[in-house]
């Protein structure tokens, strides 16, 4: 179990990540998710001991990552965003040396190394240099070195970048495989990357983290939820008082007003379709509809609208608890 208290990092007068806490229970695939510069490879660098904290405190299995850091990083494997690899070494080779490294009982080294390749799939280019490897092979030469020493907790940090379609498959299939066998912390940018494969998904943005919770949730609570566009012909300030009058309607938001028309996105509240009467209120208000359409919430959405501007502000995490379905902050 992996346990991350109020831990922050400060470049100068720039917070990469700001008073962070969350727990990694084992036996699961775990999603570290956020857009470009959220703070998620500075988190994991942290975590695995390769980058000082400001202040705050990890604790792997109960050991330190600071105080104790020889037991705690033999707890975890760890792949960056650019594999740790000598390229001028064959792959073989780069194993055997990364198995001495991390300590491995000269008796096992070689019964290891082999485990690592077959699990990985690197058994057939076992001999060939790693520079002259595909990407994909050396995205999985960096997990077979990530698994030598048999840790609980491996960290992928953005495993996938640089793929091609059919490499994404196949390392999807290896990560999936690797969490039968440990706990698993995927970092992505890409919602679609982290909803296939893990257990339970941490979105941070801007250094913050601002949900936590299951993909299956996070897509009921999509389902739920449904925005309906309209474009009506009339003043603002009245188009809105009028739809939000309505019963069902839970938020009403103007995007835009030009030549007398006015659009907004409108929330409805649990199963209401609210249409029908905000089609009436309207026309009784002498102010016609041009447009309606209506919207359910992706898993997209629901990323982006944590990961806002206009969720900055708010700090405490979000978490949809699975026996009822709703994000609670």
């Amino acid at each position: 179990m992996i346990e991350v208290k109020n831990l922050s990092k400060n470049y100068g007068s720039h917070t990469a990540v700001k008073d962070l806490s969350f727990t990694v229970e084992s036996g699961q695939v775990y999603g570290f998710l956020g857009p470009n510069g959220a703070g998620k490879s500075t988190t994991m660098n942290i975590i695995t001991g390769c980058l000082a904290a400001t202040q705050g405190q990890v604790l792997i299995d109960g050991y330190d990552i600071f105080d104790n850091p020889k037991e705690a990083k033999k707890k975890i494997g760890y792949l960056p965003e650019l594999p740790p690899v000598y390229p001028d070494m064959s792959v073989y080779e780069y194993l055997l040396f990364v198995a001495r490294a991390k300590g491995v009982a000269k008796a096992d080294i070689k019964a290891q190394v082999d485990a690592v390749m077959a699990k990985t799939g690197i058994s057939d280019v076992s001999r060939r240099i790693i520079k002259v490897l595909s990407k994909g092979y050396r995205q999985r030469v960096g997990i077979a070195q990530a698994l030598l020493g048999d840790p609980e907790t491996i960290i992928l940090d953005e495993p996938m970048v640089g793929l091609d379609p059919k490499q994404i498959i196949e390392m999807r299939e290896l990560i999936r495989q690797l969490g039968t066998d440990h706990t698993v912390i995927l970092s992505s940018h890409i919602l679609s990357e982290i909803s296939a494969i893990c257990d339970r998904v941490m979105i941070i943005s801007k250094g913050r983290l601002v949900a936590v919770d299951t993909p299956e949730n996070l897509a009921r609570v999509g389902e739920e939820k449904r925005i309906l566009r309209l474009t009506v012909k009339g003043d603002a300030d009245a188009v809105k008082e009028a739809v939000c009058s309505v019963d069902g309607v839970s938020e009403a938001e103007l995007t835009s007003s030009e030549d007398g028309c006015v659009s907004l996105e409108i929330g409805m509240s649990g199963d209401t379709d609210c249409r029908e009467a905000i089609f009436y209120r309207l026309a009784d208000a002498k102010m016609p509809i041009l447009a309606m359409q209506i919207n359910k919430v992706s898993l997209e959405d629901i990323f982006l609208d944590l990961t806002s501007d206009k969720a900055e502000d708010e700090t405490e995490v979000q978490e949809v608890e699975a026996d009822e379905g709703d994000i609670q902050a």
